[in-house]
């Protein structure tokens, strides 16, 4: 489609347009379930929180002379893919 050059075009365009909007009827097939997109805003909120939590948490064992490896077995992983995922949010 291309765009109408002249202003009666654009009008014309701005007013089909306009009706299209006004008789649309949404289909409920498509719409989204409220709560099941409610529960993953909140699961995306908690984990952010969770990282937040654990940068901090990285951050003082960092200050307390804690390594990377004895951070890592805390955490779950290896010392270098500690260092490497939180090296630079701690410093």
């Amino acid at each position: 489609m291309t765009m109408p050059r002249r202003v009666e075009d654009i009008l014309a365009h701005a007013d089909d347009l306009a009706a299209r909007f006004e008789s649309y009827e949404p289909d409920p097939a498509h719409e989204l379930d409220a709560k099941a997109v409610g529960l993953l805003r909140a699961a995306v909120a908690e984990r952010s929180d969770a990282e937040r939590h654990m940068v901090d948490a990285v951050k003082a064992a960092r200050a307390a002379g804690l390594s990377w490896s004895a951070i890592g077995a805390f955490v779950g992983t290896s010392g270098e893919a500690a260092r490497q995922r939180y090296a630079n949010k701690v410093a």
